[in-house]
């Protein structure tokens, strides 16, 4: 951007004529940087397409390397479909982050269909080989319909808008995410060496006049005044494309923070506004796949660039060989009447001469040339050397061609029979390192895209179309807080239930908690959608929280993911066998275990499907766990036991008593025995002593 573009009014008001004069100088800039760039893919694709302009025999005879190159690394580098992941950034126990990944997730997977993103993105790649760059475009499509209130538009409000240009008497109706493949030659961008410096971008949409006139309703004029807008092509295939299309230039500016649309050649802008998306990085679009590019510039280089001189000797050598086949055919001299020898000779070396025998005039002559028989053939075994060396030749230029591509004997398919599994791998491993880039090029595309969609969804898209494209519904705050007046009446007419049977005398009855069906006490533990909503509109919470991103791109190895799923059961299946001894030891670590399972599940991709159902069988197990257990039922042996030592104790216990019956009577016999000696005792000294009166 120069300075002219520093002085360019804010707000909604702008001077179109300066602005569009402003805009046609930055695109001419523009396409002057890139103009090399261009022709040279121009080139490319025509010989990728053999749309040579010389179509004579000798020039069709060519080597479609470029083409054979090109269709080794197309599955290589991109095989299938990117799949949205949506994950928390960190695996914790999170409800609501984790319900919003998953309605981004499915709203992803959805827009990823809806807008075709394999034929994109197989586009994006062509483009990537060929002329190293592919671009997309994003963008946000809403429909509206009236809502019906019962009274017309002038009686409320006066037509006035509401946020982001919506009237109050209108209601979105379907919303969506559109992926645009962008050619190559329609893309620009102002010339940077990183792509952060780059201030602003451009595409070049094509327009028929119904788009064109619905679009902009008064442009029409302005392109008649000033004969703009067409773009006729160099060929009649661009030409017959382009007929009845008028040509606009969408331009979004970071520095100004503003969208342009100018007609191709008008120097008047269509309209100026303000970016219709609040994106992070302000680009609708990512940054482009590039292939080789340098640390000073953002022109790529294709890669047939390097390998070009070799293929045009490859194809010297293909037509060389050709002609030289055309030769292998058996020529036959005898002797003829009057004439020259050449001639006869230079007649039979024609390519297009079939004939057999060939006359010679002067057969005099030709035998004192080296012809001694009545019948001489042409020597063809010289020829047929020159064209083996002429292959052999080929098939090193071809090797070359290989060995400057990185397209490895294994990714082509071309091994030995003799050759182990193991040496096989390792020449894949080391014979694909620089596919590896491009692989990863891509699929950075590929997550960029992924990206920038969900952020729109995150931004735009309204509740009921983010449940309904999930297929997930989740409650409302007032819903959820309805159920709760609910449950607190029934726990209130409970009381007054209990506190009637008191003053009646009666036995109350037990308390109750209060009873809801199944799918409402379900609806109860989710997160409702004004707070999953909450956290996607806020981009600050919604970066630490959820990432966003994609699987691979390339062909996925089947037996790879067969075996993380099985390390995935085994994982699952050893723990249950060991917590499940641990239990019934220890019940107080049955949490330490469910959260410990849980955390060995959320680092598994298949593990996302099965941790709500781990956490709430987690909490019931903790729950159980931590509860007072009952006594456990003896067993019959047990019963035996007992009652076997409840009968020693019984006779026991009465022999006991016999005990303790008998050492009382012995004792009361004693006692008596006692007293009665005493009382004999007592008497005889009675009777020992004299009487008083004597």
């Amino acid at each position: 951007m120069d300075d002219e573009a520093t002085t360019l009014p804010a707000g909604d008001q702008y001077d179109l004529a300066k602005v569009g004069a402003h805009w046609q100088q930055e695109i001419e800039r523009a396409q002057r940087y890139f103009k090399s760039w261009v022709d040279r893919c121009t080139k490319i694709e025509k010989i990728y397409l053999q749309q040579q302009a010389d179509q004579t025999s000798a020039a069709k005879r060519r080597f479609p390397m470029l083409w054979a190159n090109t269709s080794v690394l197309q599955p290589a580098v991109y095989a299938r479909v990117p799949q949205p992941v949506v994950e928390r950034r960190f695996k914790d126990s999170q409800p609501v982050a984790r319900m919003a990944s998953e309605l981004v997730e499915r709203n992803l997977a959805f827009t990823a269909d809806d807008a075709d993103l394999d034929s994109v993105m197989r586009a994006v790649r062509d483009d990537f080989l060929l002329c190293a760059r592919g671009t997309v475009w994003l963008r946000y499509e809403a429909d509206f319909e009236p809502i019906d209130m019962g009274v017309e538009p002038s009686d409320a409000d006066d037509g006035l808008m509401g946020e982001e240009g919506l009237s109050p008497l209108e209601q979105i109706t379907d919303e969506r995410v559109c992926i645009d493949y962008v050619h190559w030659s329609d893309f620009l961008h102002s010339p940077a060496r990183r792509w952060k410096d780059v201030t602003w971008v451009a595409r070049r949409v094509p327009m028929t006049d119904a788009e064109f006139d619905k679009r902009f309703p008064k442009g029409r004029a302005s392109l008649a005044a000033n004969g703009a807008g067409s773009n006729h092509g160099t060929n009649s295939t661009e030409r017959a494309q382009n007929e009845g299309k008028t040509y606009v230039w969408e331009i979004w500016c970071k520095t100004e923070d503003y969208t342009v649309w100018i007609a191709e050649g008008a120097p008047v802008a269509l309209e100026v506004s303000e970016p219709p998306l609040k994106l992070t990085r302000f680009f609708p679009c990512p940054r482009p796949s590039y292939g080789t590019v340098s640390t000073g510039s953002l022109i790529p280089v294709p890669d047939y660039v390097y390998y070009q001189q070799q293929c045009d000797e490859i194809d010297n050598l293909t037509r060389r060989i050709n002609k030289l086949t055309d030769q292998l055919r058996l020529k036959v001299f005898y002797p003829s009447g009057d004439g020259s020898v050449s001639p006869a000779i230079e007649k039979a070396m024609r390519p297009e001469n079939d004939t057999v025998m060939v006359p010679i005039p002067e057969w005099a002559a030709f035998t004192d040339k080296g012809g001694s028989k009545a019948i001489v053939t042409l020597p063809i075994d010289d020829v047929q050397k020159v064209i083996v060396a002429c292959i052999e030749a080929r098939k090193q230029l071809i090797e070359d061609v290989y060995q400057i591509t990185g397209i490895s004997d294994i990714v082509r398919g071309d091994t030995q029979a003799s050759e182990t599994a193991t040496a096989q791998r390792i020449k894949s491993q080391w014979g694909s390192i620089r596919i590896r880039d491009r692989q990863a090029e891509l699929a950075r595309f590929a997550r960029d895209i992924v990206s920038i969609a969900g952020e729109i969804i995150c931004d735009q898209f309204q509740p009921e179309t983010l449940m309904l494209v999930s297929g997930i519904q989740l409650p409302t705050a007032a819903q959820k807080q309805q159920v709760q007046m609910q449950m607190q009446q029934q726990q209130m007419m409970a009381q007054q239930a209990t506190m009637r049977a008191q003053q009646m005398g009666q036995p109350a009855p037990p308390p109750q908690p209060p009873q809801l069906p199944p799918e409402i006490q379900q609806m109860m533990q989710q997160p409702t959608i004004d707070e999953v909503v909450q956290l996607l509109r806020n981009d600050s919470v919604r970066g630490f929280r959820i990432d966003i991103e994609t699987d691979s791109t390339i062909e996925p190895d089947e037996d790879a993911e067969k075996q993380r799923r099985m390390e995935f059961v085994e994982m699952i299946g050893g723990f249950m066998q060991q917590a499940g001894a641990i239990a019934q030891q220890t019940p107080m670590l049955v949490p330490v275990m469910v959260e410990t399972l849980l955390f060995a599940a959320r680092g598994f991709r298949a593990g996302r499907q099965l941790e709500n159902t781990l956490e709430q069988v987690g909490a019931q197990l903790s729950q159980a766990a931590t509860a007072p257990r009952p006594p456990p039922e003896p067993t019959p042996e047990q019963m035996i036991n007992l009652k076997t030592a409840q009968v020693k104790a019984g006779a026991e216990e009465k022999k006991a008593q016999l005990s303790v019956a008998q050492a009382q009577i012995e004792h009361q016999t004693t006692v008596e025995q006692a007293r009665s000696d005493m009382a004999a005792q007592a008497l005889q000294q009675f009777q020992q002593q004299p009487p008083a009166y004597q």
